[in-house]
């Protein structure tokens, strides 16, 4: 398995885009085209999906097949709340479905009712299982590398033998489980994992409770760094730090590049977040999508394959996430046009801004 990194995104990413614009106009396919799109997306807990995600790949579909349409529906973390919006989407007799599972071994029957009604379903962010056509992400392991190596330099000396608090995402998501064996594979024999908990739902309320409870085992001077799975969980974990009286706050990870996981970062209480260009993501996703609904096979799109437990060589793209630390929000989160120096600086974080070299 091979992923994409630098320069290499761009140039898939532009291919895609340029190739997908090619067969809309090559053969007037794009006058004629008007078949349904259906997205289900997770949660919204997870600022990203609804932020993000979602109007890219609605806007990027617009941009792809005019007279395509999107049938949007979201699951809440609600995974008997997904399997009926699948069911759904089959009856509207959508074409092709873009699936960001909540539970992946739970959606797995349902993958399999589409593949019944000859839906193609594409596995965006999280690999579902099933028979799925195409799958679109980032490389998870890679992800939790990130964080862990950022965590040692974040912890300095106390990197050394240190106590971490691990903040793992919802067992129920396969990235979670890659999220965390990234990480290990970074920090083992580097520092004491202390205590480790499961964030259900990636909430920020249930990663509040997780770390008061740590705080209280370990005692609040007793913690050297917290290797949080998400922003979400960042927040609730930085929320428990302050609420005990931390003055000093220990470095914390993240991921997701949320508006105020970046907002945290330039006041320094949150270390890192993992940046995931969503943007290259939803083309991909979209691309894909397309050809499927047009009946076109996935070897131009996809730039490698992976198994899943139940499916062999699924055609793949799989994207290189990138940290970022208040030294570089410029060169990545700005210069991608993810967020304005305005936008992130706003009165309040303007002193840190300025501070950071964000701001003048």
């Amino acid at each position: 398995m091979r992923t994409c990194t630098g320069p290499a995104v761009a140039a898939i990413v532009a291919g895609l885009m340029t190739m997908s614009l090619a067969a809309c106009g090559g053969d007037g396919r794009a006058e004629t085209d008007s078949f349904a799109v259906g997205l289900l997306l997770p949660s919204r807990a997870v600022p990203r999906w609804e932020q993000s995600d979602k109007p890219l790949i609605e806007k990027r579909l617009k941009e792809l097949c005019p007279r395509c349409t999107l049938e949007y529906a979201n699951a809440e973390n609600d995974a008997g709340r997904q399997q009926q919006q699948v069911m759904s989407m089959i009856t509207k007799r959508v074409r092709v479905l873009i699936l960001d599972a909540a539970d992946t071994r739970a959606l797995r029957s349902s993958v399999q009712e589409a593949d019944k009604a000859g839906i193609p379903v594409v596995a965006y962010d999280r690999l579902a299982e099933g028979p799925i056509s195409g799958y679109v992400s980032f490389d998870g392991a890679q992800v939790g590398r990130l964080q862990g190596e950022a965590l040692l330099k974040g912890m300095g000396d106390k990197a050394n033998g240190g106590n971490v608090v691990m903040m793992n995402g919802d067992p129920t998501s396969a990235n979670a489980a890659s999220f965390r064996r990234g990480a290990m594979s970074v920090i083992t024999g580097k520092v004491k994992i202390a205590r480790s908990y499961d964030t259900v739902d990636w909430s920020s309320e249930k990663a509040h409770a997780n770390m008061s409870a740590a705080i209280a085992a370990l005692g609040p001077d007793r913690i050297g760094g917290v290797l949080a799975a998400n922003d979400s969980i960042a927040a609730g974990v930085i929320s428990a730090l302050k609420g005990a009286g931390v003055g000093k706050l220990p470095p914390v990870t993240g991921q997701d590049a949320d508006l105020d996981a970046v907002q945290r970062i330039i006041k320094g209480e949150q270390y890192m977040t993992v940046y995931k260009p969503f943007r290259a993501e939803a083309v991909a996703a979209v691309t894909m999508a397309v050809a499927l609904g047009r009946g076109e096979d996935l070897r131009d799109v996809a730039t490698t394959t992976i198994d899943s437990p139940t499916t062999k060589r699924i055609p793949s793209v799989l994207l290189t996430p990138r940290a970022v630390t208040v030294g570089n929000i410029k060169q990545t989160l700005v210069k991608d046009g993810v967020y304005t120096i305005n936008r992130i600086c706003t009165r309040e974080f303007r002193p840190a801004c300025y501070k950071a070299g964000l701001a003048r």
